[in-house]
């Protein structure tokens, strides 16, 4: 087997069906953590067989044992609590014993320094390690109060072993620990960037970096924007025979398109609301042209549907208009960059007192585009809320 896909296996060792990225990537970190401590104590073990100390072998080996049966019943019933307060417990305690078993000799192998390991796990694992600093920092102390009073090994320990272990001790817990951070911040950067990637798809970029940056509510005025509303034709009646994977996909295939010409165009997608879908130009950041990439959408948009191949005749109802709006987040949950005002309002009318196949703008955007747009007047229509307006249907460039 492969080593990454080796490692790949143990740290999914407790994995659970129903674990979020956050607890993969702690029960992860954790299963390899073990694993790797586990692997570098069979130096021990070897080691101080060979020199003749059967007492400080047995306590790395009592640890692999433990452990191995730790991961065992780990991988079983997933308890990752358990299994983090025994590994932790181990690797603060058994160095300690350890420095303490080879007796009064000086220097030091700096055995102790493994039980390092402990707060810096408590840090990654429980986002606190306060207690756990102040047992390791008591134990150091304890150890070198003691280790001068106790016997000398016999036989002794010589001192090439001494230095070699102390060099394979401090660079054991060094490379162990940058390891096990390195590990951390990469995963804790992808999911970062994971999260970075759905809050994009959610909000735009300068909306979500305030959003970021300050506790504030976000909420902006705009003297003028162009706001687009579309809507397919008869679309409740088409879908009530049909499957609902069959609309869900329907739906996801023309919006997916959309969002690829507002994302063509500069524009700001809003949102969908059932088969409707609202966009915006000049928001978040004020644009000259915002009128004309909103009716370059609008033509891109039938040109789409009517270019459809599939079988199914498909027609949008388009309503544009141009004018002051408010844009903010509002809510707690589930929030969304949002317009408001009369603009909005009125655009929402062109769309719903439209012309199947249409798009029907309001006055002040025909103003706007009418040097460089073809237009055909409807006249005057009547709009729920608005009274009479004059409209007309933008129907190609010049």
């Amino acid at each position: 087997m492969q080593p990454g896909r080796l490692l790949t296996r143990l740290a999914a060792l407790g994995f659970a069906p129903d674990d979020t990225e956050e607890e993969r990537l702690t029960k992860a970190v954790l299963t390899l953590s073990a694993c790797l401590v586990g692997v570098l104590s069979f130096a021990w073990v070897f080691t101080y067989f060979a020199i003749g100390q059967p007492l400080a072998a047995a306590i790395p080996l009592a640890y692999q044992i433990v452990s191995l049966a730790s991961l065992v019943v780990f991988s079983r019933t997933r308890r990752v609590r358990t299994f983090r307060a025994s590994q932790l417990a181990m690797i603060l305690v058994l160095p300690f014993l350890l420095q303490l078993s080879l007796g009064g000799f000086v220097p030091s192998s700096a055995v102790i320094l493994w039980a390092l390991v402990a707060p810096i796990g408590a840090l990654m694992f429980f986002g606190g390690s306060l207690r756990w600093f102040v047992a390791y920092s008591a134990l150091v102390v304890i150890a070198g109060l003691l280790q001068p009073a106790l016997p000398a090994p016999d036989p002794p320990v010589p001192q090439a072993v001494i230095g070699t272990f102390f060099v394979m001790n401090v660079l054991g817990v060094s490379t162990t620990v940058f390891l096990l951070l390195r590990y951390f911040v990469q995963e804790r950067e992808k999911e970062r960037a994971k999260s970075e990637r759905l809050l994009l798809n959610v909000l735009p970029k300068a909306i979500a970096a305030r959003l970021r940056d300050t506790h504030v509510t976000i909420a902006d005025g705009f003297d003028e924007v162009t706001v687009l509303f579309a809507d397919i034709v008869d679309f409740t009646t088409m879908s009530a025979g049909a499957a609902p994977a069959e609309i869900v996909g329907l739906l996801n295939e023309l919006f997916s398109r959309f969002d690829q010409l507002a994302d063509h165009h500069g524009l700001e997608k809003i949102k969908t609301i059932g088969d409707a879908y609202m966009v915006a130009g000049g928001i978040p950041v004020a644009r000259d042209d915002h009128a004309e990439a909103v009716a370059e959408m609008a033509l891109d948009m039938v040109a789409e549907i009517d270019g459809r191949r599939d079988g199914r005749r498909l027609q949008l109802r388009i309503g544009i208009d141009t004018g002051p709006v408010v844009a903010g987040v509002i809510g707690l949950r589930k929030f969304i960059y949002d317009l408001w005002g009369d603009t909005v309002n009125t655009a929402s009318r062109m769309e719903s007192h439209g012309l199947p196949g249409g798009i029907q703008v309001t006055d002040r955007t025909f103003q706007r585009l009418c040097d460089r747009y073809r237009f055909e007047e409807r006249g005057t229509v009547q709009v729920k809320g608005k009274g009479e307006m004059r409209t007309w249907l933008l129907v190609g460039r010049r």
